[in-house]
């Protein structure tokens, strides 16, 4: 199905258009020359205003997406012979077409999961053949926040892992595709939730919150960001005309505008969730926590049901789909998507 520009989807957060805020900024940005890579006034302010939430020990880089943002920040990490240690549904794993192996030259250590998170325990069943030279040797453990069901990783959870990984000497990387979303629903800081944890290294995702491209390496301890430049240079994401992505950075922490996208999305999918739930044939199947709801549904409602809204059909097996809501999902899209699905469970 090709909506046209008016349809209203829940497949992704990547379908929804750039937020107005950063638009402007867009066009504020596009005024005049500015210096080249990074050395531009753009840059230089969301620079600071990062630094400004995540510790002044803090350093960031900005890239183009999710996927050059994970890859450039384990390969700060890993050498050829290292492997990351992931739940089996993590983006890096499922979604990413082996760039991280490509590009870091390791392996990924994947953990079955019931819920998308790893625990400490899963964390310490994972470190396997350390010294043994046969054996792909366990760098870093990444954390998807919030998950890729949907779910959210509590403070304390998140630092327990740390304290794991740190043991063995580890490197923790999280990536925040839907970092905003986790913060909202847990209602702390970002150095709350992850400086203050222990984490390494943060993919700080941009392009689901309302910007158009663009995504952020945030290093909590400097002396791991030495060298990234080349990293991040090496694997083709230094953007020349940066101010581009640093001025919608800018844009999306301005007046907290990041956490007002992701408390809107959260808000639109738990009325989603509890309208589709109370349906006859629909059973969510994760906790609700952030703008992901799953569920499943009666085979034979997939596709009627996609003329209503489209949306990404997760396990074919089980009829298990996904439900995605945005910073501009409204609550008529809701609503009129709870009416379709109720008229085509009375049938």
């Amino acid at each position: 199905m090709v909506p046209d520009a008016q349809h209203r989807m829940f497949a992704s957060d990547n379908a929804s258009g750039a937020h107005p805020d950063v638009m402007a900024a867009l066009a504020e940005a596009n005024s005049g020359h500015a210096h080249a890579y990074g050395n531009d006034e753009w840059t230089l302010r969301a620079n600071a205003t990062i630094k400004r939430h995540f510790g002044e020990r803090s350093e960031s880089f900005f890239v183009f997406n999710g996927t050059g943002a994970n890859v450039t920040a384990l390969c700060a990490f890993m050498r050829s012979y290292d492997a990351v240690i992931c739940a089996e549904t993590a983006h890096i794993n499922v979604d990413e077409c082996g760039a991280p192996e490509r590009f870091t030259g390791g392996k990924l250590i994947t953990v079955p999961t019931r819920d998308g998170k790893l625990t400490p325990d899963l964390v310490e069943g994972a470190i396997t053949g350390v010294g043994v030279e046969h054996h792909s040797q366990p760098r870093v453990v990444s954390i998807t926040q919030s998950t890729e069901y949907g779910t959210v990783y509590r403070a304390s959870e998140i630092a327990a892992i740390a304290e794991v990984a740190h043991a063995h000497g580890l490197a923790v990387h999280v990536d925040g595709a839907r970092i905003s979303n986790a913060a909202a629903f847990l209602g702390i800081s970002l150095a709350a939730m992850l400086t203050d944890t222990g984490v390494d290294v943060l993919s700080f995702g941009g392009t689901k919150n309302g910007m158009i491209f663009g995504e952020a390496v945030v290093f909590l301890d400097p002396a791991h960001a030495e060298g990234f430049r080349f990293v991040r240079k090496n694997a083709a994401q230094l953007a020349s005309k940066m101010r581009y992505i640093s001025a919608q950075f800018e844009a999306l922490f301005g007046d907290d505008l990041w956490l007002r996208n992701a408390a809107h999305a959260n808000e639109m999918a738990q009325l989603l969730a509890t309208g589709m739930g109370a349906l006859a044939g629909v059973e969510i199947t994760q906790a609700v926590e952030a703008n992901e709801v799953f569920a499943r549904i009666d085979g034979t409602l997939i596709e009627p049901l996609r003329e209503v809204a489209d949306f990404y059909l997760w396990d074919e097996r089980t009829c298990e789909v996904r439900w995605v809501t945005s910073w501009d999902s409204t609550r008529g899209d809701v609503e009129r998507f709870i009416e379709g699905a109720r008229r085509l469970t009375r049938r």
